[in-house]
This record gives structure tokens, C-alpha cells and sequence, in this order.
């Protein structure tokens, strides 16, 4: 009877400890693959000497020019010009437009008014710019360095003081 409990006591111990490392495993493979495509990125930076942008470094900025006038004083940061009809105040703003894996040379940049503005002209880079077409700013743009595209706005003698001029500039870069 003792050999019998003790044959019994050790199959149990050892069915324990076979079942204490016993181990089930599963394996799997993944197959990864990616495909690279070339990109580019267009921001606006403060240009030195230019209205402070807001937003600087994204592709979102704004420009606010404050408060304009034909004649009076403007901050510094505002160029002027007037006509017998008409005055233009400009602000230099720059656009830096970058690439990665991409053999493209250069980029052309075209910018277009988000709404029409019947009153008052506008122009990129000393390009009119409208809202019935994207206009070409330039045909081989650097990558990797700002380039200063002045925005100008005209506005005629007759519009009202106090008259808030709001538009936006759509900018498209297109890799060459």
C-alpha cells in the first residue's frame, strides 16, 4: 500500500512539474512593405523688414495689414504708392517651399483670391491675382530658401473709411 501512495504521490509530482514547463507557442510572419513618394511643403515666414505674420512657419499664416491710408503716416513695415485715384499698400512676405525624396529641380507657384473683390486689386510677387484663375508667381521657385513674394493690396479713393478689406491668397507649389 506504501509503495502504491508512493507511486501515486510521484506520477503526481511529475505530472505537475511536466505541466508547470509546459509550453504552447505560436509563430507568425509580417510582410511589410512601403513605397516612398516625394513631398513638398510650402510655409509662410516674416520677412525682414515685413508685417509680422501670424502664424509664421505654417501654411496657414495671416497678414494683417491694420489700419492703411493714402496719405499719414503707416508703419515702416508698409510700403506705399498712390495714384491720382488710387493708393497701394505692400508688405514683403516670404514663401519657403522644401522637398523631400524627390529629384524635382524646382517648383512653380501660383496664388489665386479666395473671393472675388470687385473694389480692390490685388497682386503676389508683382502678379495680379483674381479669383477666376490661379495666377502663375513663378515657374522655377528654389526649394529650401525663402522667396519674398510681396502682397499688395489697391484700393481706390472712393472706398469708405472704415471699410474692412478681408480676402484670403490660396498659394499652390507644384514640384517641376
Amino acid at each position: 500500500m506504501k509503495k502504491v501512495l508512493l507511486l501515486t504521490i510521484f506520477a503526481a509530482l511529475m505530472m505537475i512539474s511536466s505541466a508547470a514547463v509546459a509550453q504552447t507557442t505560436a509563430s507568425g510572419t509580417l510582410a511589410v512593405t512601403a513605397t516612398v513618394n516625394g513631398s513638398i511643403q510650402l510655409v509662410f515666414n516674416t520677412h525682414t523688414g515685413g508685417v509680422a505674420l501670424g502664424s509664421p512657419g505654417t501654411n496657414a499664416a495671416t497678414l494683417d495689414f491694420g489700419p492703411v491710408s493714402a496719405f499719414g503716416v503707416i508703419p515702416g513695415t508698409i510700403a506705399r504708392t498712390t495714384t491720382a485715384t488710387s493708393f497701394t499698400v505692400s508688405t514683403p512676405v516670404d514663401v519657403l517651399v522644401t522637398k523631400t525624396n524627390s529629384a524635382s529641380a524646382n517648383y512653380k507657384l501660383t496664388a489665386q483670391l479666395g473671393s472675388a473683390d470687385a473694389v480692390n486689386t490685388w497682386s503676389v510677387g508683382g502678379v495680379a491675382v483674381t479669383n477666376a484663375a490661379a495666377a502663375q508667381i513663378t515657374a522655377t521657385g528654389t526649394y529650401g530658401a525663402n522667396s519674398n513674394f510681396p502682397v499688395a493690396i489697391t484700393v481706390p479713393f472712393t472706398t469708405a473709411s472704415g471699410t474692412l478689406i478681408s480676402n484670403t491668397i490660396n498659394y499652390v507649389a507644384t514640384a517641376n
